[in-house]
């Protein structure tokens, strides 16, 4: 951290404890500028706690590996919890926050390639190309026909959550012919006029081909899709997830499928990853994904850069880049 006079401090002799396993690159890079200690490598994590944790200044960690009150109480220095993704309902900010420990994540740079999947999965599921895909390696073509899929052009695309990802999401649905409607927490006034708002979930499910999930995890969200919203979507209607697997009661989904009650679905997310129910699995009107809609080179190779911005950011010169709101 930059001290009184604004020179930079070194870093190398500040202790980290990275979760879980990152990008071995990102690991390597750290790990050069840092004293890194990794936490699932640990064969005595109580004894790490009481001895080396002490003097822990920072967590690195994602969405994935979170960072629960235990550990954040647990590391009295602690200053920083550095995420890699855009989501951070797995960090206990609330815990954080209480302690003055700064929370950041990687926004904004993986907006693209997340929309770039909700597209994929909203073609995949219509076109029934992983079904495609499976009746051509079988060697079933010579000897039965193939059921035909729908076009999206002309379709109502409706999006819950109209953050950075949802107006990409946006932008890409209007290229292919579809219209825009969506629910926020509040109407948006920098998104054309032809988006309209919807103040209600289900309101707006009940006039979708496609509902499209982008809202942040965490408590306010959680099941915000359930039964009721899934009724609404209807027999012709398509769920797509590329937000958090909790915003959808997953037990709720799996009868929906497999009552009919809505045509298909496109998840890229789960209630408990990476466990995925296995009636889920066994559906053809479903494509799965195991959580890779940010998951190309140049998007990781962004996010990495953010999470390192934010660790020299704030141990060497006092001020992180992308704090958490």
């Amino acid at each position: 951290m930059a001290d009184m006079t604004g020179t930079t401090q070194d870093t190398r002799n500040i202790d980290l404890l990275m979760v879980g396993p990152l990008a071995p690159a990102l690991i390597d890079e750290i790990g050069g500028r840092y004293r890194l200690h990794r936490w699932w490598e640990l064969d005595d994590r109580q004894a790490f706690l009481e001895g080396p944790g002490r003097a822990v200044r920072g967590i690195v960690t994602s969405g994935r590996f979170g960072a629960t009150k235990t550990l954040i109480d647990s590391l009295p220095r602690l200053e920083a919890v550095v995420s890699q993704g855009v989501g951070y309902d797995t960090v206990d900010v609330a815990a954080a926050r209480a302690r003055n420990v700064v929370v950041t994540n990687t926004p904004g740079v993986l907006d693209d390639c997340v929309a770039d999947a909700a597209l994929a999965l909203i073609l995949a599921v219509s076109r029934r190309i992983c079904e495609a895909d499976r009746y051509v390696r079988e060697g079933r073509w010579p000897e039965e026909g193939f059921r035909l899929g729908r076009k999206i052009g002309g379709k109502r695309c409706r999006i819950v959550g109209l953050g950075n990802i949802g107006r990409q999401i946006a932008a890409r649905a209007e290229a292919f012919g579809m219209s825009i409607a969506y629910y926020n927490r509040s109407p948006r006034s920098d998104v054309p006029a032809r988006y309209r708002y919807c103040a209600d979930v289900v309101t707006l499910a009940g006039e979708s081909d496609y509902l499209v999930l982008a809202v942040p995890g965490g408590p306010q969200t959680r099941h915000l899709v359930g039964a009721a919203v899934l009724r609404a979507l209807g027999p012709e209607g398509v769920l797509v997830n590329v937000a958090r697997g909790s915003v959808v009661d997953e037990a709720a989904l799996v009868q929906a499928l497999q009552g009919g009650v809505i045509a298909g679905a496109g998840l890229d997310v789960f209630e408990h990853e990476p466990q995925v129910p296995q009636a889920l699995k066994e559906m053809t009107q479903t494509v799965l994904l195991p959580h890779i809609a940010s998951a190309t080179v140049e998007t990781r190779q962004a996010m990495s850069d953010l999470v390192l911005s934010n660790l020299d950011g704030w141990f060497a010169h006092g001020k992180a880049v992308t704090p958490v709101p």
